[in-house]
């Protein structure tokens, strides 16, 4: 059998609405995994949000975070990782943007260094980890590094008004809008995308587009669905998503992955 390369989106794909990853995904990915194929996460999360589900999955391969942003290999320091943050310059010209239009806070993430301009319980409860502490305070003060994202979270309202700004700084920076319930708008460098580190990941497997399977549901998947020889969208997936994907399949609640693998690739036939 070809070996195929797997790439799972984490939230609304992967992991069900709670969070986690279900028996039925989890058992067809580990089969599909004895049976030769390569699994990897790319996720607009960080290293320190996804590396849980890395070691669930038993994963031994790079991953994509910050949607591209760092791709890098969790178990093999000397793996080539590349991380491409923002100028520091540039994230405070954003940062600055941000606050003249009033958003209700802003956060930015140095790889696993998270600073959190106003003190929020709900978003610190998100973000923090025993291991990596918040900074909270004045991000101008702060932040003195060149941050990996930036994350804005603005009022409802403000999402359209907030993104058209962005938009003026669009040789520098890139910026895409969580799904629900968070209305987070998340900025990365300029030409950072999971299909950047899909791409970096295929070729050092050596495994063709033709090859590629990738799930996603959201705006932040759309290069990596497209580059995917087999790109799938969930069931719960934005419209534009479903449109361009090649394939759609049940949603992250109905075992979507665990169902387009076993069908596509025969997981459990070859099993038997």
């Amino acid at each position: 059998m070809e070996r195929h390369l797997i790439a799972l989106d984490l939230d609304g794909t992967l992991l069900t609405d709670n969070k986690v990853i279900s028996e039925k995904t989890k058992n067809t990915v580990l089969k599909a995994m004895e049976q030769g194929h390569i699994v990897v996460i790319a996720t607009g999360r960080p290293h320190r949000a996804s590396i849980d589900y890395y070691h669930q999955l038993g994963l031994e391969t790079p991953m994509v975070n910050f949607n591209g942003a760092l791709i890098h290999h969790p178990k093999d320091h000397r793996w080539d990782a590349i991380h491409s943050p923002l100028g520091i310059r540039t994230a405070h010209k954003i940062i600055h943007t941000c606050q003249e239009l009033g958003v209700k806070n802003i956060l930015a993430e140095v790889k696993d260094e998270v600073y959190l301009d106003q003190y929020d319980e709900e978003i610190m409860s998100i973000f923090q980890t025993k291991n990596d502490p918040i900074t909270v305070g004045r991000l101008q003060s702060n932040l003195k590094d060149d941050p990996t994202s930036i994350l804005i979270h603005p009022e409802e309202e403000k999402i359209q008004m907030l993104r058209k700004e962005l938009d003026d700084h669009a040789s520098l920076i890139d910026h895409r809008k969580w799904g629900a319930p968070w209305h987070v708008i998340e900025i990365v460098r300029a030409g950072m995308n999971k299909a950047v580190g899909l791409d970096k990941i295929a070729r050092y497997f050596h495994v063709p587009k033709e090859r590629i399977i990738a799930f996603g549901d959201e705006d932040n998947d759309f290069e990596m669905i497209d580059y995917a020889g087999v790109g799938v969208a969930m069931g719960n997936a934005i419209n534009e998503l479903k449109d361009l994907a090649n394939h759609v399949t049940h949603s992250n609640e109905d075992d979507g992955i665990g169902a387009f693998l076993d069908d596509y690739l025969k997981i459990n036939k070859h099993a038997i």
